[in-house]
């Protein structure tokens, strides 16, 4: 069976399954968002020392189209048992989770008011699900992901996790993801993520909220080999709320020290970003993003030493409490030796969007996105 076969019966599952289980006192949500739009790119490298421009169709570029179930059942004294089914999609040519049935989250779990949760299966990689809320673009096209080209929105296998309670404005979420490798405890299968882990620790207050996050993510083989793919990333972020205005920053450090020999092994990650919402429908985002990597060499999959600066400005305008048009506009400026894109492209991914080495690029997206 395809997989948009499986995926449209595992739908139609499910609305009796949640019939079948009211009875005891379980609930199972059908939920998803839709976002397309148009989208402008200069300066991509062609591959024959030579740039071009780019005018697409796009599907995602505020955030993910995605499609997923979530249930829960209550077992009584406050606890109650969890899942969450959740596949990313591309609108404009129907594909969904690049070859996964759910390729963002598949996890089941327990969950108690008084002790937290605790859950298992595959899921958003720590940061992923900790950077966006301290990002003033939340992770869209154009964030806190391009310059770091997505280190920090990954997904990984065989987790296990655990969610504290909220204790006088503190939490605590630990991941731990298991290579399942027999004879190579770090190892992970071809084309996966190796044993990774992180912890994350939150204070959120009505004025301020403060996050810090460690985690390490391996490659295939179990190593720390690349700053921007497997490496260990040190994160501190804040929220400032006033009014109507929201003020982000944030600081990140990479370190890969597995890396090979004469390759740069480590990076520095800085924004400060602001919102300011002209009325309840319309809100204004600005933000700078700045990469500095360290000293070394580069080659078809690492980074050399050098450094680039985003400046991105972007609105919102809510038609509705699920729907709302946007509108991105945003420049990356790269040193001599470094070529950032403002997408957060993989430096050995084809087709790429990077520009040349050296070079600035420029691009715009619009777009519509429905919440359902």
């Amino acid at each position: 069976m395809r997989l948009s076969s499986r995926l449209i019966a595992a739908m139609a599952l499910a609305s009796p399954l949640a019939a079948s289980l009211a009875y005891g006192q379980t609930s199972v949500i059908l939920y998803g968002r839709l976002d397309a739009g148009v989208e402008y790119l200069n300066h991509i490298d062609t591959g024959a020392n030579g740039s071009a421009t780019r005018w697409s169709a796009e599907g995602g570029d505020w955030g993910t189209s995605m499609l997923g179930l979530k249930g829960n059942e209550d077992l009584g004294g406050g606890l109650n048992a969890i899942f969450n089914l959740e596949t990313g999609l591309q609108v404009m040519n129907g594909t969904t989770g690049g070859g996964r049935l759910w390729s963002r989250r598949a996890f089941v779990g327990l969950k108690s008011s008084e002790w937290g949760t605790l859950q298992a299966g595959r899921n958003l990689f720590i940061d992923s699900d900790g950077v966006w809320e301290f990002d003033p673009f939340v992770q869209e096209a154009f964030s806190s992901a391009s310059l770091v080209r997505g280190r920090n929105w990954q997904q990984t296998n065989n987790n296990v996790e655990y969610h504290s309670p909220v204790f006088w404005g503190f939490d605590v979420q630990a991941q731990y993801a298991f290579g399942n490798q027999a004879g190579a405890f770090n190892s992970g299968a071809t084309g996966e993520s190796g044993r990774s882990d992180g912890i994350m620790l939150t204070y959120h207050s009505t004025l301020f909220d403060v996050r810090g996050i460690y985690d390490e993510l391996r490659d295939s083989n179990g190593r720390l080999s690349n700053i921007l793919q497997s490496s260990r990333e040190y994160f501190v972020g804040a929220n400032v709320h006033f009014d109507d205005i929201k003020i982000q920053g944030a600081y990140t450090h990479y370190a890969a020290p597995d890396s090979p020999v004469g390759v740069a092994d480590s990076a520095d990650h800085y924004w400060l970003g602001a919102t300011y919402n002209f009325l309840p429908r319309w809100a204004v985002t600005a933000g700078g993003y700045y990469i500095r990597v360290g000293d070394g060499n580069g080659d078809a999959t690492h980074d050399p030493s050098g450094h680039a600066a985003m400046y991105v400005l972007g609105t919102t305008y809510n038609l509705s409490k699920r729907t709302f048009l946007y509108g991105t506009v945003g420049y990356v400026r790269n040193s001599s030796n470094a070529n950032f894109s403002l997408e957060a492209t993989p430096r050995d991914t084809t087709p790429n969007t990077s520009p040349l080495v050296g070079e600035s690029q420029t691009g715009a997206y619009v777009g519509m996105l429905h919440q359902f």
